[in-house]
């Protein structure tokens, strides 16, 4: 019988490559993840059709740099205790342009603690991210709310499932290089292979030739799909071709990939920001870590990393060891602290200019 869990032997080998490993636009990503993980490619096509429909797999999609084709930024709202469940909801349901939507809590009270819900959201280049979030805090009775743009990424990826194994204080040999952030423009055609291409995957449409459908639904030939996509990753638009794991929920079987998603600060000195990041984000624990500028209610916090696991302590010792590298290069740290996520619901975030005039329009 055909397991759909994330721990059979075969879809670990599966998920340790197809999680984040195929990077920029592949032609056949189904063939680069077999070639990789040394699975037969027809049996990684039926593993992770399996796990898509169990939904062990919550989806299967080609990302995108989204920051540097819209304004986004993660936001912190402060909203009254009995309205934060609703909030969620609205945000969750109603506004294609907020992606993860989290509810964190700390260990004590501390700076920022009151700021309970947490949402990354992006607005297409051209339009105010300030505004979204004014017209959002009115809708969910937001009582403040703190923007918090990346400055710089040095860690982005996923890859739960090969970051269970890896010891506190494992890192790369070299510091994580910062990826500055940068808007590009693109032209309507552009935009138009790009719309179908970011599309999820339907487990129909996991087989060889995976682009074939999606260059008919961009009215183009293949060989122009591919051009331009080839061009999109040439100028970094393209992120990686990723199958993303349920990984707050469990399985239908009760397991879960993760329980803990630690999100770290670190308020360093104001010039050693790129210095910091790059030392931090170099940890193999960390699936994000970003240059962010938090403010005063957060006692000016400027690195922020999120590491995930089962085993809470586990997180805490990973936490200490990046700490203790921290300090013995001599980078002082002037405040640092985990907010922990809760309740917790994830969607890629809506960037196309015109589906953003249409919501605005309804509001």
């Amino acid at each position: 019988m055909l397991t759909m869990e994330h721990d059979d032997p075969i879809n670990a080998k599966i998920l340790a490559i197809s999680e984040d490993k195929i990077e920029g636009f592949v032609r056949e990503p189904f063939e680069a993840i077999a070639r990789r993980s040394g699975v037969d490619v027809d049996v990684v096509m039926t593993r992770i059709v399996a796990m898509l429909r169990a939904g062990t797999i919550r989806r299967v999609r080609q990302t995108l740099v989204a920051t540097n084709l819209a304004d986004g930024a993660l936001v912190a709202w402060k909203v009254p205790e009995d309205e934060i469940d609703t909030a969620f909801d609205w945000m969750f349901q109603r506004d294609p342009f907020s992606g993860h939507v989290v509810l964190r809590s700390t260990d004590t009270v501390t700076a920022g603690s009151d700021y309970k819900l947490w949402t990354t959201i992006k607005v297409p280049h051209g339009f105010s991210l300030r505004r979204h979030c004014e017209l959002l805090a009115d809708k969910v009775g937001a009582e403040r709310f703190r923007l918090m743009p990346a400055r710089g990424i040095f860690t982005l990826g996923v890859g739960h499932v090969r970051r269970k194994t890896i010891e506190p204080g494992s890192k790369a040999d070299q510091p994580a290089k910062m990826i500055p952030v940068q808007v590009v423009d693109l032209s309507e055609h552009e935009w138009k292979v790009l719309l179908a291409l970011k599309r999820e995957f339907v487990p129909e449409e996991i087989r060889a030739m995976p682009w074939a459908a999606r260059a008919e639904e961009a009215a183009v030939s293949l060989d122009e799909f591919y051009r331009v996509a080839e061009q999109l990753s040439a100028r970094k638009i393209i992120g990686r071709f990723s199958t993303f794991l349920e990984h707050v929920k469990p399985s239908t079987g009760g397991i879960r990939v993760t329980r803990f998603n630690a999100l770290f600060h670190w308020a360093v000195p104001p010039g050693r920001e790129i210095e910091a990041g790059g030392e931090i984000g170099r940890h193999h624990i960390l699936t994000h870590c970003y240059w962010r500028e938090a403010g005063p209610e957060f006692k000016s916090v400027n690195i922020m990393a999120v590491a995930h696991g089962t085993d809470k302590q586990l997180l805490l010792d990973h936490k200490a060891a990046i700490d203790r590298h921290i300090r013995s290069i001599g980078m002082p740290v002037s405040y640092t602290n985990v907010f922990w996520g809760g309740r917790s619901e994830i969607k890629p975030s809506e960037i196309s200019p015109q589906v953003y005039r249409e919501w605005w329009a309804e509001r």
